[in-house]
């Protein structure tokens, strides 16, 4: 594997949610799905080097899992992690 393509896997979507998008605009904090193994400094070096910008700070969040069920089959959705990433002034990353 490349170095791009590890960091691919630590970085895997961007969320697009209201709440993300608002926070983009406040404090120009992006919203990124994550591995639920990666940590804040793997975090922060993947982001810098893929887009190029200079990270603040990281913050992180576990999402737990939930119940689900479709008719008798019970279940629940995987577990994953959020990571807010703020950059500095100046900086911005392009989500389509």
């Amino acid at each position: 594997m490349t170095q791009v393509e590890l960091l691919y896997q630590i970085v895997k979507a961007p969320v697009v949610t209201e709440k993300a998008t608002d926070d983009q605009l406040k404090r120009n904090a992006y919203t990124f799905r994550v591995p639920v193994t990666a940590n804040k400094v793997e975090i922060r070096e993947a982001i810098q080097k893929l887009f190029k910008v200079k990270v603040v700070s990281v913050n992180t969040l576990r999402i737990t899992p939930k119940a689900r069920r479709r008719g008798w089959v019970a279940g629940q959705t995987p577990d994953w992690k959020k990571a807010m990433v703020a950059l500095r002034d100046g900086d911005t990353i392009e989500i389509l």
